[in-house]
């Protein structure tokens, strides 16, 4: 082996040890998982070629951030802001329920926790990252033009100080300051950024038990159960519809008529943008077991889910867990998956 490809073994190493951190900060900048895998490979291109040339003028993990960031900021130019479904409709009663579908660029994706979020010791530090990545903060963070999302992700969920943020972005630490302020200010307008900001980490021992609540509610499709566990102002979604339902009623009447189809359904757990969270198989009565339907992401507050999320486009996001399309009949449970 050469003295060359020795040192090329050696930069995949050392460039794959960042691999997660920024498919994380890329995940927060676009709002779409499978945008942020491609922003990363990207950026692990752009620094394979430029290495020479960086030279060890910063530390590397802070050029690949440049990097990234210019990568992320190049894909925004578009104007396009992911969003959910309360983020573009008002609330549907069950009597006028449509499927209405939007193209995927529409939606904020779900994306697993193991892909973005890096193993730390600090349980602090750890709370932080998960919290940076719910859906809500996720949704309020689109709003941001792209470098005032830039800064504030990098100032207030990654802990940089404003002088490195300043050099990454070559501008004034004074802009960067002022520019960090004005998120704050758009993200303190929404009332919903902290919406479920009340889920433990690790869950605790009642957001356990209402997590089996809820499975056993659900694959048992007992609408009664089901209602005793939802805040009366509980959101349901399902993206890529523009459909959201509010309130146990609509809900609970939704999954009886247009979604009784999802009685006797599976759920195996999955970790997912920091939340607890299902992924659903519903009965195939043609093909016989189970066959993927949903993502499910819960949101959790004061001892009762406030929102479920139906991500639906299973043929993009249980590969994506590591899951498989289909389960067997007989099949009690599967490992989970990445």
């Amino acid at each position: 082996m050469s003295d060359g490809t020795a040192t090329a073994d050696d930069l995949d190493i050392r460039l794959e040890k960042h691999r997660v951190e920024l498919t994380g900060y890329c995940y927060r900048m676009l709002g779409s998982s499978f945008e942020a895998e491609d922003a990363v490979q990207d950026t692990m291109v752009r620094a394979w070629r430029g290495y020479e040339k960086f030279a060890g003028r910063s530390s590397l993990r802070s050029w690949l951030y440049r990097i990234a960031t210019n990568v992320c900021l190049d894909m925004l130019t578009a104007g396009n802001k992911r969003a959910r479904p309360m983020d573009l409709t008002d609330s549907t009663p069950l009597a006028q329920a449509a499927l209405s579908p939007h193209p995927d660029h529409t939606w904020l994706e779900p994306v697993p926790d193991a892909r973005v979020l890096p193993t730390v010791e600090d349980p602090a530090e750890a709370a932080v990252a998960k919290e940076s990545v719910r859906l809500a903060f996720m949704a309020a963070l689109q709003q941001l033009p792209p470098k005032q999302r830039a800064v504030l992700i990098l100032r207030e969920v990654l802990a940089w100080k404003a002088s490195e943020v300043a050099e990454l972005l070559d501008t004034s630490v004074a802009s960067v300051n002022s520019a960090l302020q004005r998120a704050r200010a758009t993200l303190s307008e929404r009332d919903d950024s902290g919406a479920d900001a009340a889920v433990s980490d690790p869950l605790d021992e009642e957001q356990q038990k209402l997590l089996e609540r809820y499975v056993a509610a659900f694959e048992g499709y007992d609408m009664t159960a089901l209602t005793a566990l939802l805040h009366e102002d509980a959101v349901m979604t399902m993206p890529p519809f523009d459909l959201w339902l509010t309130g146990h009623d609509d809900i609970t009447g939704f999954m009886t008529t247009l979604g009784a189809a999802c009685a006797g359904s599976r759920l195996l757990p999955v970790e997912v943008n920091g939340l607890p969270g299902f992924a659903q198989y519903k009965p195939d009565p043609e093909a016989g077991g189970f066959t993927a339907w949903a993502v499910q992401v819960l949101e959790i507050s004061d001892g009762r889910l406030t929102g479920f999320h139906f991500f639906l486009d299973t043929k993009r996001w249980f590969p994506l867990f590591g899951l498989p399309l289909q389960l067997e009949a007989e099949t009690d449970q599967v490992e989970e998956g990445a």
